[in-house]
């Protein structure tokens, strides 16, 4: 990533100051009793990003999320530089980084038991099977983060296909009865203020599911440039906006399962001209959506979010030719992305219904850089499918791909790079 333009937008100061702020605490710990006036003086200079509301729940959230799938144990600085910055609304999972997440934050919470009540904590209920198992996730989540309490709990699939329980939800017909009464029993047990469920596939099934029902507090689906041509998608988000569910977007960024060196290119020179890298083009272009409260974004240094905080408080909103070049961007490369309508590939190779989750493990690895954590992922599909990926007749569901992906190729890629 070109960081230039960035260091242009915050300038080197404001840099600096963060970087002299995770300073000054390091240079602390070893004696926290001990007063410090600089480290008081610094923090009292930083500007907040803005918060707003979150649907229905009454609270307002840091409108940038930190993302900490990465190792926060071992990476204490970022944490304190997201709290000094104001992104109070942390999102982590018991399987980030194995559990490092979960205890990094954890570890923060102990060392600046102060901090707790600022703070909104997201975390789920990864790999539960039952609502037993949900329960003893949360007790585990609830033991690992140092809290009595989890501001948002999010449910995931819940074996929906055997020996895979998902990593979201993406069949709404998981949102039953029994978890409502679950979720009721939770917070009238004080375990947790708010529920909800983020999803990557079928995701706009998963959003009409959930604009019909009055319990659900909070979903934080894929979203990001690319949605604004989705009708469909765009017709979910407006149903659970008007029910008062607080939408929180993720995956902003949008890529295709590879980049293209031209259109990047295109992009990228665009939004230098006006003084801003892709990916702050990208947090602008999705909270210029009113109806999101947050963007989820990972943050794992605090370069980056620095330049993500600089992109959040730039007052200046993207003109009609800036989005014009993000739709230009999302047609000319959607044969490359997957918009996660598993249904259609689910229907179509009913053998191995696990394409639209390969396809995301894919972008993972090629464009996130998230190597380790997309073959982790794969490893949970059952090795039975895994075995006979290579010898799947994929034709039919390259014909009913609204996006005309090369699914067999994309395939045979990733089994090559992920197993």
């Amino acid at each position: 990533m070109d960081r230039r333009n960035f260091l242009k937008t915050i300038g080197i100061t404001g840099l600096s100051s963060v970087l002299t702020g995770c300073k000054v605490k390091e240079e602390k710990e070893p004696n926290a009793a001990e007063p410090n006036a600089a480290a008081e003086t610094q923090e009292s200079q930083y500007q907040p990003v803005p918060k707003r509301k979150l649907g229905k729940t009454g609270v307002e959230v840091s409108s940038l999320a930190l993302g900490t799938i990465f190792n926060v144990v071992e990476n204490q600085a970022v944490l304190r530089a997201a709290f000094q910055q104001g992104i109070t609304y942390w999102d982590t999972a018991p399987d980030y980084a194995g559990p490092n997440s979960e205890l990094g934050i954890g570890k923060f919470v102990s060392n600046n038991p102060d901090v707790r009540s600022k703070l909104f904590i997201s975390t789920k209920a990864s790999d539960a099977t039952s609502i037993a198992d949900v329960e003893k996730a949360l007790q585990a989540s609830l033991e690992r983060l140092n809290t009595n309490y989890i501001d948002l709990y999010h449910i995931m699939d819940r074996g929906v296909r055997p020996g895979f329980s998902g990593h979201g939800l993406s069949d709404p017909t998981q949102l039953t009865d029994e978890l409502r009464q679950w979720v009721q029993s939770t917070k009238k047990r004080k375990l947790i203020r708010f529920f909800g469920f983020p999803t990557h596939k079928n995701i706009a099934e998963c959003l009409d599911a959930a604009a019909k029902l009055d319990w659900v507090d909070v979903i934080m689906p894929v979203y990001s440039f690319r949605s604004r041509l989705d009708a469909k998608m765009q017709a979910a988000v407006e149903a659970c906006h008007k029910a008062g569910i607080g939408l929180v977007a993720m995956k902003i960024q949008g890529f295709p399962q590879e980049l293209k060196t031209e259109e990047e290119k295109k992009l990228v020179g665009h939004f230098q001209q006006r003084g801003l890298t892709e990916v702050q083009a990208k947090i602008k272009v999705a909270l210029q959506d009113k109806r999101f409260s947050s963007a989820c974004v990972r943050m794992e240094n605090v370069s980056i979010l620095a330049e993500n905080v600089a992109a959040v408080l730039d007052k200046s909103e993207l003109t009609q030719a800036d989005v014009e070049v993000f739709d230009e961007y999302a047609q000319a490369t959607c044969s490359g992305y997957c918009a996660g309508c598993g249904y259609i590939c689910d229907s179509a190779l009913p053998d191995a219904s696990f394409v639209s989750d390969i396809m995301r493990y894919l972008m993972y690895y090629n464009c996130y850089g998230q190597k380790d954590w997309a073959r982790q992922l794969f490893a949970r599909i059952p090795s039975d499918v895994r075995d006979r990926l290579l010898i799947i007749d994929y034709s039919v569901a390259e014909a009913r791909c609204p996006q005309h992906l090369a699914i067999g190729k994309l395939v045979a890629e990733a089994v090559r790079k992920l197993a």
